[in-house]
This record gives structure tokens, C-alpha cells and sequence, in this order.
């Protein structure tokens, strides 16, 4: 067992004695998570050993009482996993905060995270799948004076793996519900919030030329602002923003001294049995960083979504697509869902459901991303569940990934799922990717079987049919108890992007043994 996890298992054992004190009014919780790889090589797929073990391990701790609140959390990543090793090779404690609240105030102090509405003009966030932690260490205040009333203020210098920016953010944000205030919206269950935020990033000028005699004359101040209303009421849910930014020539932009901009209106309306989706967003130079010479993942202040679908099935996600912040984009999103009533023609003997989805993603006539996908669900017997998915897609892998051209493709999924008894389900999916361009044909498939509550064995394969005829075999062996959970695997990752709203991160191919621990207590 390595080192660290000594060091924190018997934590836990302290955490429960405080958890179990209610005398004493203060808890200690956490987690624990470990991924551990002993890599291998295989040329076939492009996957080198760059150690004998590595590991990304994660131990977070929280102390929370009736007035103080602390926290921190420890990394190891001495000997990091594939696709981490240039930025994140290091250990240390880059997280630590300690919270206050006294009254209608509450006031942290070290590092945080925060969102201003949809995050336009700012949000901090971690996603350790993609690579991202970029927390505020500084000071953030929230007021609530009255009721239906949310003040924000903070500042801060944003982290970059295992240092902090030279930077210095610091915004406010306002938020009324005014359903608060007006009874007749209470009786009636409608909510009405307004909002709006300010960003500020002060960053010192540099030398940057444009040519061998001219030198740009960089904004010390760059200033967001952001406005936005919501409406809920009864099946509707409405959702407008929109934002700016001032000048603030980058490397991202070209060093262009044009202004930023971005608008987005959201719509849903939910009842029983249907459901439906609209979404809307345009945005231009919107790239805000606390460093203005960094490009990829790092260092971005604010998020735009990508306002198209996260698919959950292998192929339908293998060509994930991520945000253009230069120039900007046009996005489009409409989603339908309904239910087939049991004992209908459609629905048969259990009900069935449907899902229809259309994404489209474009600037200036050029289409960046576009798909359309059908999904039918139905029970067939009372222990027989088959999901069917067809999906048509283009991606510009050039706009996304500066090569390849378009590729146009359709997909097809088959997932079924059979319970034997209450405690055993084997599931099962086949998939299939039809394309003539890029890497061309794929095949997937993948046997799932569940003895609850423990145990999960997992097969699959990744198969390109066309040109390279290689396998992306992987198998593992889950086991689950309490607050633990172990995972053992074995295969070959390809190579590829790793996206989350609209965020990628690119992974080198690997293959080898991968142990994954998780606990929470």
C-alpha cells in the first residue's frame, strides 16, 4: 500500500470518533480516491512505460462546526497517470480554506471555488478526469441582508497545477428572487430571479511584439460584466444571459484588441410523459484567461457550455466536441422526450419512451459540429430491457483539433439489459460507427454483469474495422462495500480527447493494470 494512504487511513478511524461525539458539534469527513497504473509498453497502439507505478491520489479532508467550517485537500502525483505528466508531476496540499459564518454573513478565506450564473464571466471549478482545478486563493464574502437576497464579493489569484497565477481576479455578483417578495408567485410555485456579476483581472503588462520595432501596448485591466433572468412556472423553465468583456488581446485571440461578447437563452417544458428542450447561444472572443500568453485548458477564468449533447455510449462519444472560444459560435440544441403509455399500440405491454436530439454548431457558414440522434427505450418482458440508438454526426476536426477534414458518420447502439434475480443483471451493448473518413468503420461491444450489491465484472472491446485492425480490449472487477470501493482493471486506452462541457483534455494511448480505490467517510 503506498505511503500516503498510512498516512490518511487512519484518519477515518478519528473522523468516526468525531461523527459519532454529537456532544462535541464538530464532524470530520473526507476521501480518499487512488488510481494506480503499472503501465506497459505496446507499439501497436503508441502506448510507452513511463514507470514502473504511477499514480494520481487525492485525500480531502473537511472539519465542520456550527460557526468554522476548514478543509484541504493533499495530492500525489509524483509519478502521475498517462496525459499528466508535463503539468501535474509534483505532491503538496494546493487546497486549503478555512469558512466562517456569523449571522447573514459568511466570509472563506484561503482557496474556494465559485460560478456566476451560467459562468460566462466566471466560474472555478475541479474536474480531475480533465485535468482542471483552477480554485481561487484569496477571500470571498456572501451576504444575505434580507430575504430573496444573494451578494457575492471575492478576489483572488487562480492555481495552475502546483503554483498560482501572478494574476489577481476579483468580481461581485447580485442575485434577487422576487418571488420572495410576492406572495401571489409563492401560491401559484412560480420563481423569478434576477442576476447580475462583475469580473476584474488585473495582470502587468509584458513585452510582446508584434514585429522587430513594435511592441503592443497590453491592457492592465480587463472588465466582464453579466446579466441574467430566470423563470420558473409550473412546466416551463426559462433562462436568459447574456455577457461581455473589454478588450483583452491574447494569444488565444491573436493578440486582437476586439471586445467579447455572449448570449444564450435556454428553454424546457416538462410535464408527465413529455418533455422538451430549446437552446440558444452566440459567442464571440470570449476566451478570458488569468494569463493572457496560455492556451489549452489552463488558466481559463470563465465557461461557456457547448449546448450539445454528453453522450454516455463509447462510439456516439468518440468524437466529442469542444467550445470554440476564438472567434466564436453559433449553437443550437433541441431535445424532445416522450413516453408511450402501457397497453398502446406504441407502448406495448410496459410503456416505451423516446428521445430525439439535434445539435448544431457553426460560424460564419462554416459548420464546426452537428448531430442528430433517435433513442427508443422499452421493456419487452419483465426482466428484459432493450435501448436502440441510431445517430447521423459531423465533426470538423480540423476546427476542433487543427487536422483531418470533416467526418461525417452514423452510429448504431444496442444496449440490453436482463435481470435474472434481484440481485444479478447481466447487460450487454453492441455499437457500430460507419464512416469513410478519418480512421473510417468501428465496432464496440461490451458484456456488463452485476451481482448486487458487491461485485460487477466488465468486458470490452474497441475494434477499428478499417484501417488500423486493432483492439481496444479492457476487462475489469468491481467491488463495492460500505463507503469502499475497489476497482481492478486491465487493456488498452486509445488515444484521444477526454470532454466535459464542452472542455477536452487530449489523452495519450496506454495499456497496463489499473487499481482504483475510493472511499468516503
Amino acid at each position: 500500500m503506498p505511503f500516503y494512504l498510512f498516512v490518511f487511513l487512519p484518519l477515518t478511524a478519528v473522523a468516526q470518533d468525531a461523527v459519532d461525539d454529537g456532544n462535541r458539534g464538530v464532524t470530520l469527513s473526507g476521501s480518499i480516491q487512488s488510481d494506480i497504473m503499472v503501465p506497459q509498453n505496446d507499439e501497436a497502439i503508441g502506448a510507452e512505460k513511463t514507470g514502473d507505478f504511477l499514480t494520481n491520489t487525492y485525500a480531502d479532508l473537511l472539519l465542520q462546526s456550527q460557526h468554522v467550517d476548514a478543509g484541504l485537500r493533499l495530492e500525489y502525483m509524483e509519478k502521475p497517470l498517462p496525459g499528466f505528466e508535463n503539468d501535474f508531476k509534483g505532491w503538496g496540499v494546493p487546497n486549503f480554506w478555512v469558512k466562517g459564518r456569523l449571522g447573514c454573513a459568511e466570509l472563506t478565506v484561503g482557496t474556494f471555488y465559485e460560478q456566476f450564473g451560467a459562468g460566462f464571466v466566471l466560474r472555478s471549478y475541479e474536474e480531475r478526469s480533465l485535468g482542471i482545478d483552477n480554485s481561487l486563493l484569496g477571500g470571498r464574502l456572501v451576504l444575505k441582508p434580507v430575504k430573496g437576497v444573494t451578494v457575492k464579493a471575492l478576489g483572488g489569484r487562480q492555481r495552475r497545477y502546483w503554483s498560482w497565477n501572478k494574476s489577481f481576479v476579483s468580481g461581485a455578483d447580485m442575485e434577487l428572487d422576487l418571488s420572495e417578495w410576492i406572495p401571489s408567485m409563492q401560491q401559484s410555485g412560480t420563481e423569478l430571479t434576477i442576476g447580475g456579476s462583475w469580473v476584474n483581472k488585473y495582470e502587468k503588462d509584458e513585452d510582446i511584439f508584434v514585429d522587430a520595432t513594435h511592441r503592443l501596448n497590453l491592457p492592465k485591466y480587463v472588465n466582464a460584466w453579466d446579466v441574467r433572468v430566470a423563470l420558473n412556472t409550473g412546466p416551463w423553465s426559462l433562462l436568459a444571459e447574456y455577457a461581455q468583456k473589454t478588450q483583452d488581446p491574447s494569444f488565444d485571440n491573436g493578440y486582437s484588441y476586439d471586445r467579447g461578447s455572449v448570449a444564450m437563452f435556454s428553454g424546457s417544458y416538462s410535464k408527465k410523459g413529455l418533455s422538451l428542450l430549446l437552446q440558444v447561444k452566440r459567442s464571440e472572443n470570449m476566451s478570458f484567461r488569468s494569463r493572457r500568453s496560455m492556451i489549452g485548458s489552463s488558466s481559463i477564468i470563465n465557461h461557456l457550455p457547448a449546448f450539445t449533447q454528453e453522450h454516455t455510449y463509447m462510439l456516439p462519444a468518440y468524437y466529442p466536441y469542444a467550445t470554440q472560444l476564438v472567434p466564436g459560435e453559433w449553437a443550437w440544441q433541441a431535445e424532445a422526450g416522450y413516453n408511450f403509455k402501457r397497453k398502446t399500440a406504441l407502448g406495448g405491454k410496459y410503456g416505451m419512451s423516446m428521445k430525439v436530439n439535434f445539435s448544431h454548431v457553426r460560424w460564419e457558414g462554416e459548420t464546426f459540429y452537428q448531430d442528430f440522434d433517435v433513442q427508443l427505450t422499452r421493456k419487452l418482458s419483465q426482466e428484459f430491457k432493450l435501448t436502440l440508438m441510431y445517430m447521423n454526426q459531423r465533426y470538423n476536426k480540423t476546427v476542433v483539433e487543427g487536422h483531418g477534414g470533416m467526418v461525417n458518420s452514423n452510429i448504431y447502439v444496442a444496449d440490453g439489459k436482463y435481470q435474472f434475480s434481484p440481485k444479478v443483471t447481466l447487460r450487454g451493448e453492441l455499437q457500430y460507427m460507419a464512416t469513410a473518413d478519418d480512421e473510417g468503420d468501428w465496432f464496440f461491444g461490451l458484456l456488463e454483469l452485476s451481482l448486487a450489491p458487491h461485485w460487477m465484472f466488465t468486458v470490452s472491446d474497441q475494434y477499428n474495422v478499417s484501417t488500423t485492425h486493432l483492439h481496444y480490449y479492457l476487462g475489469s472487477v468491481t467491488f463495492n462495500t460500505g463507503a469502499h470501493r475497489l476497482q481492478l482493471s486491465y487493456g488498452r486506452v486509445q488515444d484521444g480527447y477526454n470532454c466535459s462541457g464542452g472542455v477536452c483534455r487530449y489523452v495519450p494511448a496506454s495499456k497496463g493494470l489499473t487499481l482504483s480505490y475510493n472511499y468516503n467517510f
